[in-house]
């Protein structure tokens, strides 16, 4: 397994502790995230999970036209900009135009690919020349081991940190399944493997007829425990003060009043699964 480095982490190593990526799925504004992110910053440090905080700046992929999409480029980086100086958090954000990766480095420590965008060719080697880490989500028309075609586009222009996710595939309309295989497939491959437990719930354009998506967050407690019995290496969570207000992924999010009993079952469970 590659070791990778992401800020002030090393994430992959063998009997590493599991790594998580957390936070509201999109910045709504500048309190909700620095309430989210001193929750999570000590929540992890309790449990001593190394942590990765997350949060969109724009949600480009949205079902509607007029559903929100967050505060765009300049101001997002600087919300994401003072959740690491305050709280020194390294920071994932996902990126959809060439254009954004270069000022997104200067702030972010890991650019994440949609999975909508995982074929991309021209954004993932963008994304990758900036030399920081690339977090790839696997498209949900994706099998498991296409993303070595992925692997390969990055590593053709000098990228040598790569974190792999996955978070479900279609099947049928409006629903997505989590194949545990799929992590270990991956995995092979020779880099961490995450799993994203929010967005595997999701059910793509599945509310108000298509108006937004819908999911149940119950079962992405279910789908979280099952991957890391399985063997991952980091755990993907987007969580919300509030979830049910929350302007993006409203159904999928967890409420932050759940999150550390979550994560101290993951913790318990990876523990074992390591010893094995």
């Amino acid at each position: 397994m590659n070791t990778i480095r992401v800020g002030k982490l090393t994430l992959g190593s063998n009997r590493a502790p599991l790594f998580v990526i957390a936070g509201p799925c999109v910045i709504e504004n500048e309190k909700m995230v620095m309430q989210t992110a001193e929750a999570l910053a000590e929540i992890c440090d309790h449990l001593g999970l190394p942590l990765i905080f997350k949060a969109s700046y724009d949600k480009a992929n949205r079902t509607a036209r007029d559903s929100f999409r967050g505060p765009g480029l300049k101001r997002g980086l600087a919300v994401l900009a003072k959740v690491k100086r305050l709280f020194g958090l390294p920071i994932l954000t996902d990126v959809h135009e060439i254009a954004h990766c270069k000022p997104v480095a200067e702030v972010a420590d890991v650019l994440q690919i949609p999975a909508f965008l995982c074929r991309q060719t021209d954004l993932i080697q963008a994304a990758a020349r900036t030399k920081r880490c690339l977090n790839v989500k696997k498209g949900q028309f994706l099998a498991p081991w296409d993303m070595r075609n992925v692997i390969d586009k990055i590593t053709a222009v000098g990228g040598r940190n790569i974190l792999l996710t996955e978070r479900g595939s279609s099947f049928g309309y409006n629903n997505l399944v989590a194949d545990m295989r799929s992590l270990a497939i991956m995995r092979e491959f020779g880099w961490p493997v995450v799993f994203d437990a929010t967005h595997s719930v999701q059910m793509p354009g599945g509310g108000q007829g298509g108006r937004f998506t819908g999911g149940d967050r119950r079962m992405a407690l279910v789908l979280a425990r099952s991957a890391v019995a399985a063997g991952c290496d980091g755990i993907f969570l987007e969580a919300h003060p509030n979830p049910d207000r929350a302007l993006s992924d409203a159904a999928n999010q967890l409420p932050l009043r759940e999150v550390k009993r979550l994560l101290q079952t993951l913790r318990d469970i990876h523990a074992v699964v390591n010893r094995a």
